[in-house]
This record gives C-alpha cells, sequence and structure tokens, in this order.
C-alpha cells in the first residue's frame, strides 16, 4: 500500500509538470482534467474521499470546461473583429 502511495504521488508531479509544459491550450486543458482525475486519486487513497469527490467536481470537470468555454467565446469575439476590420 505505502508503495501505491508513493507511486501516485510520483503520478501527480510528473503529471503537473506535463500540465505546465504544454503549449497547446486544448491539450493543455485535457491534461490539466486528467490532473484533477490524478489529485483525486491521491485523495482517496490518502483518505480524503470528501476532498476527493469535490476535486472530481472542480478540479476535473467544471473548470476545464470554463477554460475551454471562454477560449471558444474569445476565439468566436476574434473572428467577429476580423469580419469587422475586412468590412470597413
Amino acid at each position: 500500500m505505502i508503495v501505491f502511495r508513493y507511486l501516485i504521488l510520483l503520478l501527480v508531479g510528473i503529471t503537473a509538470l506535463g500540465v505546465v509544459r504544454t503549449r497547446d491550450t486544448t491539450c493543455q486543458v485535457l491534461a490539466l482534467s486528467f490532473y484533477g482525475l490524478l489529485l483525486a486519486v491521491m485523495f482517496f487513497v490518502f483518505q480524503a474521499p470528501d476532498v476527493a469527490l469535490s476535486q472530481i467536481a472542480v478540479g476535473a470537470v467544471a473548470l476545464p470546461l470554463m477554460v475551454m468555454l471562454a477560449l471558444a467565446r474569445m476565439k468566436h469575439s476574434s473572428e467577429q473583429q476580423k469580419k469587422k476590420q475586412e468590412a470597413k
């Protein structure tokens, strides 16, 4: 069991580094979602199931969804600005 704890901590660290090192925003959001899931597993392994459930709801679902929606909105507004500039 102690080996599994060290393994999950190592995976969380590697995934955190992967989130930071990723340059493409879509891939970064997916990596962030996976990082949230690993954090939830880590919390569950360290016997904090209530925190794990909160982490799944916020870190693995809500936060990546909000970031993807914000990116889509920014892309949509920049396309509209380009169309307005071309029309002038």
